[in-house]
């Protein structure tokens, strides 16, 4: 078996136990409003601010390799940089010898004329190309040392014939006239020693065949890296780590493998190196180094190296960074909306380690967040932060997020972090002192965007006014910036606003407005953008205005709807849907998110009615299903595979099932034998005997149920025992599409009863959104139901009945409603107490008591009226068999 690192196995092992198949890459969690790669040293694109990787990614930059143009210049620039490095990188050997032998048709080669012209370099390549397959360092323990796909064995220098190659190569160096080439065939005699372990030897080699030559190009610096990398071999860590040091100044390619190097000398502190610094340019470095290994607060490190050099291009690199960590944190993609004491999110804000998630459902989004925090270990402050309140009485109340601060509408905060708003402080400062003495632009841009990072609009456009220059990155990010303080900057959108944007930013107000898919398969695949950012500006300030429906459809379809159907924003959503006299940007966000629910009229009536049967409003749920009966099916999608391995997205057929009007089965009339939501309804329903009531079907659509109900609520004004059957039929129907009911589906836009978050209580009696609609379909909301009304109809039948067996049965279920009351009180409470508190455990017990105690006190009142006063029932006692917690109840109370 081979061997896996450790690290990465627990790191993949901590991941795939709590989400096996989630995509995550945190570097698409911020907008990259302000891009760090317009520094203009490319050499340094590693080292900008990622958290996906260990270094930046640079796929679409290539960074100038300096070997490579070392070539170049050695053939007198008569081949071009692609062409250097297509003979160096990739000619096969046998052509570099048809070449040496005058046949060779290569139209690179012939660019270099003939063979004896550049007689040594070609010698040279030839044997570098021989040696390079084997140039790899080997492993001692065994085999298994290094994981291996192939079944073929993986080459080292080892498998080379040591005397023989040390020979070969010092007779060659000796050979060589052209100084350049000889410190070539050293580099090769220092890496190949280094690659076998002999790293005295190879430390010697340096000494006798590199340094004499006293030549400091390229190949030097690569014969350097090998030369550290010997010494380390030796352990002398600090001499290794300073040469390392000396390459990363001095190369452009290898900057992240030599840091990566100098991190494998775990021994060696990167101060050692600040202190063996001599040269303004070693100290800078130093500075760098030290400021980018310890990034959670750079700003000493940047004084020193403003100090001593304000025009360093390094110095732009650390302020990247840190532009970009401010952006994570000012400008969310992903708002915790809900209420701080709510679970639905899963709480990243609790205060103690032993709150606990009540619902076992933590949403995906969540839980990455965390993931992200954990490792983030960036401008973080021990102390919680307390909410702040904003100025204008349109915010909204904040959230104590610890990892958050301002939000960028005008007028609306989310979050609050002080030692994040400190840093801002501090690095606007640090900036504003380095414009004034650096020529290059890139500050004053910074300058500007921290500005507009405080909502300081006004300072922002003004110094970007002020810039002047030919950099086209520099100009692009210019542009950007003045189109987010003109937007960001407008307190309402009305709708001659929104004309002068389509006029004056058609291009993006295009994109913003185009018809594209969004499901699990393509999500991710594209980073948030400006448009996005823009976006959410306007549903934020939607959002304020009081369009909440206009707001909701900026960053949502209408099928949405089905995970947080409560009335208020549907109400909203519907008024834009039929508003006359649209905009033109109103009438495009129609067209781009009002998608396939089918008839959409039927869509709206059917939440309607949906809501009215909660509220036991029969009538008024009838006249909306009335309306509705076009309804095709709560808008669901499913993913197939194609035979090319590709996902199709379909509509989903629900033919016989239910489908969120039709097939209603007349078990939600009766009672459940036991809780078990995964077992078909004919094992956890009971029916119940409907003989006399012949307007109950066995199948029914919501039209026909609230036709049914209605009846029933005729009857049950009698005084027979017709109308206590007919009383309890309606309470069942009213329990059984609870949350705690076996059809809770039924009338929340659902699709069947698996367990998730429209199914848990939630300390919440208003929608969780806040700010506007933003990852609507990432939570979920339904209003809460009034138990007390399936305690009504149970009342007033267990009035009516003079049946004991019955008046058992019917108290067990009214027990079962209180329960659910009991429930949203216990979300209601809160234990806000410091894990560290001494009297922890104590208190922890007390606020626990306390509950049972309010539990027993208030929320069993139907129990303990079963267990005294019908407690020797068939019922009571089949009850006792098939509900541990009534047996519980009859046995200790």
């Amino acid at each position: 078996m081979k061997k896996i690192m450790l690290s990465a196995g627990f790191f993949f092992l901590m991941f795939s136990k709590v989400n096996a198949c989630a995509w995550y890459d945190p570097d698409y969690e911020y907008f990259n409003l302000f891009t760090q790669s317009i520094i203009k040293d490319k050499t340094y694109l590693p080292f900008l601010h990622t958290l996906s990787n260990r270094f930046y990614g640079h796929e679409h930059y290539e960074i100038p390799n300096e070997n490579i143009e070392a070539w170049q210049k050695y053939f007198e620039n008569s081949l071009n940089y692609a062409e250097t490095k297509l003979l160096v990188e990739k000619m096969p050997m046998s052509e570099l010898n048809a070449f040496k032998k005058g046949n060779s048709n290569n139209p690179v080669l012939k660019k270099l004329g003939n063979y004896q012209k550049h007689l040594e370099a070609i010698d040279y390549l030839i044997e570098a190309k021989y040696l390079e397959p084997f140039m790899k360092i080997s492993y001692g323990e065994n085999t298994d040392s290094f994981y291996n796909d192939s079944d073929q064995p993986i080459k080292n220098a080892t498998n080379l014939d040591y005397n023989k190659t040390i020979s070969a190569l010092t007779s060659l160096y000796n050979a060589a006239k052209n100084p350049e080439i000889k410190l070539r065939y050293g580099y090769q005699l220092v890496r190949f020693n280094h690659y076998v372990h002999q790293y005295q030897k190879s430390v010697d080699a340096f000494k006798t065949y590199v340094e004499p030559l006293q030549l400091k190009s390229a190949p030097y610096y690569l014969a350097l890296d090998q030369f550290a990398g010997a010494q380390r071999g030796l352990q002398l860590f600090d001499e290794a780590n300073w040469n390392f040091f000396q390459v990363f100044i001095n190369s452009k390619s290898r900057k992240e493998n030599v840091f990566t190097s100098m991190k494998l000398s775990d021994s060696v502190k990167f101060d050692h190196l600040l202190e063996r610094a001599k040269s303004p340019q070693e100290k800078n470095m130093a500075y760098f180094l030290l400021g980018y290994e310890d990034f959670s607060n750079p700003i000493p490190m940047m004084e020193k190296m403003y100090d001593l050099d304000p025009n360093s291009e390094i110095l732009k690199v650390l302020a990247a960074r840190s532009i970009n960590e401010l952006e994570r944190n000012y400008l969310p993609i992903y708002l915790n909306n809900d209420n701080p004491d709510n679970a639905a999110q899963g709480a990243t804000n609790q205060k103690n380690p032993s709150d606990k998630i009540k619902n076992e459902i933590v949403s995906e989004i969540g839980f990455w967040q965390r993931v992200k925090n954990f490792f983030q270990n960036l401008f973080k402050s021990d102390q919680q932060s307390s909410p702040g309140k904003a100025a204008d009485q349109s915010d909204k109340e904040l959230l104590n997020n610890p990892n958050r601060i301002p939000f960028y509408s005008k007028n609306n905060y989310l979050w609050s972090d002080e030692p994040t708003v400190n840093f801002l402080n501090d690095f606007e400062k640090l900036t504003s002192k380095i414009k004034e003495k650096s020529d290059d632009e890139f500050w004053q841009i910074a300058a500007a965007y921290l500005s507009f990072l405080k909502k300081d609009y006004e300072k922002s456009a003004e110094i970007l006014t002020q810039i002047k220059t030919a950099n086209p990155e520099y100009q692009g990010e210019i542009d950007r910036m003045k189109m987010l303080n003109d937007i960001s900057s407008e307190p309402k959108i009305t709708a001659e606003y929104e004309a002068y944007l389509m006029k004056t930013y058609p291009q993006l107000f295009t994109e913003i407005t185009a018809n594209e898919e969004n499901h699990p398969y393509t999500y991710g695949e594209d980073q948030p953008s400006t448009k996005e950012f823009i976006r959410d500006v306007l549903a934020n300030r939607y959002y304020i205005q009081g369009e909440e429906g206009k707001s909701f459809l900026m960053s949502n379809r209408l099928s949405d709807l089905q995970y947080n159907p409560n009335s208020k924003l549907v109400k909203s959503v519907q008024d834009f849907y039929k508003k006359e006299h649209k905009s033109t940007l109103e009438q495009k966000i129609i067209a781009k998110n009002i998608d396939d629910v089918g008839n959409i009229d039927a869509f709206f009536n059917v939440i309607y009615g949906d809501r009215e049967m909660r509220l036991a409003n029969f009538e008024k749920a009838k006249k909306f299903y009335e309306l509705a009966q076009d309804f095709s099916g709560i808008p669901r999608i499913e993913y197939l595979w194609n035979d090319a391995d590709q996902p199709e997205i379909k509509k989903m057929k629900f033919d016989e099932s239910y489908n969120g009007f039709h097939q209603i089965s007349s078990l939600i009339f009766g009672h459940n034998i036991w809780e078990s939501f995964e077992s078909p309804e004919s094992i956890s329903m009971e029916p119940v005997d409907f003989a006399t009531f012949p307007f109950i079907k066995d199948k029914m659509n919501k039209l026909e149920l609230a036709t049914a109900l209605i009846q029933l609520q005729k009857i049950g004004q009698a005084k027979d025992d017709q109308a206590v059957q007919a009383n309890q039929m309606i309470g069942n129907v009213l329990y059984n599409t609870s949350v705690l009911g076996y059809y809770r589906e039924v009338f929340v836009m659902d699709v069947d009863n698996s367990n998730g978050p429209k199914f848990h209580f939630y300390n919440s009696d208003q929608p969780t959104f806040q700010y506007y609609y933003k990852n609507f379909s990432s939570t979920s909301f339904i209003e809460p139901d009034n138990f007390d009304l399936s305690i009504h109809y149970y009342q007033k039948a267990l009035n009516l009945s003079n049946n004991a067996e019955q008046k058992a049965r019917i108290l067990f279920q009214m027990a079962s409603a209180e329960q659910g009351k009991f429930y949203q009180y216990q979300e209601k409470q809160t234990f806000d107490l410091s894990y560290d508190d001494p009297d922890y455990s104590t208190k922890e017990a007390a606020y626990i008591k306390n509950v049972d105690h309010t539990k027993n006190q208030k929320y069993r009142t139907y129990f303990a009226e079963l267990k005294n006063k019908y407690g020797n029932t068939q019922t009571s006692k089949a009850l006792q068999g098939s509900c541990s917690y009534y047996d519980y109840f009859m046995k200790k109370q």
